[in-house]
């Protein structure tokens, strides 16, 4: 597993909490990212990556209002939202 999801995750086989599902759409979001910049007119990419982004936002806003802790902890971890 990556280093990230091991870090955030609540137990050894963990792989449904928010957290580890944000873990890994980040690292999705950073793997489409540099393919896109390779090749600016794959469309079904970005198409992709878009709902990457979206889907972590949307996890990130739940865990902003049921765990606020949780949701400082992902933040700092994963180096997002400066």
């Amino acid at each position: 597993m990556i280093k990230k999801v091991q870090e955030l995750a609540i137990h050894d086989k963990d792989t449904g909490s928010s957290e580890v599902q944000i873990a890994l759409l980040t690292d999705k979001i950073e793997t489409l990212s540099n393919h896109i910049k390779q090749f600016k007119k794959d469309k079904h990419s970005s198409v992709g990556l878009l709902k990457a982004v979206n889907r972590r936002k949307k996890l990130l806003d739940y865990l902003k209002r049921n765990k606020m802790d949780s949701y400082k902890n992902v933040l700092s971890k994963l180096n997002l939202r400066k």
